[in-house]
């Protein structure tokens, strides 16, 4: 019995190791998504969190672009921003709240919340 015992052990020792790892390899991703025929870019890492929009001067006024400046661009892209984050934020807060009630506080390897 105590054999099998430690084997469980590092067995999930183990997969408590690659679950940190694929944290790590997905957090270090750049996923792109785009709209408007890429007028509209955001990007997210790996874990689907929130990095950056990029904004066309298409996109906020597509008769005239030239009419855009980069300041605008650069307020819209940083509100916008500042409302993803947020959200992001909020939803992680919510999402760890449920774990632990689920889990009882206990940590689940590959469940970082």
């Amino acid at each position: 019995m105590g054999m099998n015992l430690m084997n469980i052990m590092k067995q999930v020792q183990n997969a408590q190791k690659r679950a940190e790892q694929a944290q790590k390899e997905l957090s270090a991703l750049e996923i792109t998504g785009e709209s408007a025929g890429g007028a509209v870019k955001v990007t997210c890492d790996g874990q689907g969190k929130f990095k950056s929009i990029k904004i066309a001067a298409e996109a906020i006024n597509p008769e005239n672009p030239s009419s855009v400046d980069a300041e605008t661009i650069g307020m819209l892209e940083d509100v916008i921003s500042a409302a993803i984050k947020q959200a992001n934020d909020k939803a992680s807060a919510e999402m760890a709240s449920k774990m632990k009630q689920i889990t009882g506080g206990i940590s689940i390897p590959g469940l970082n919340f």
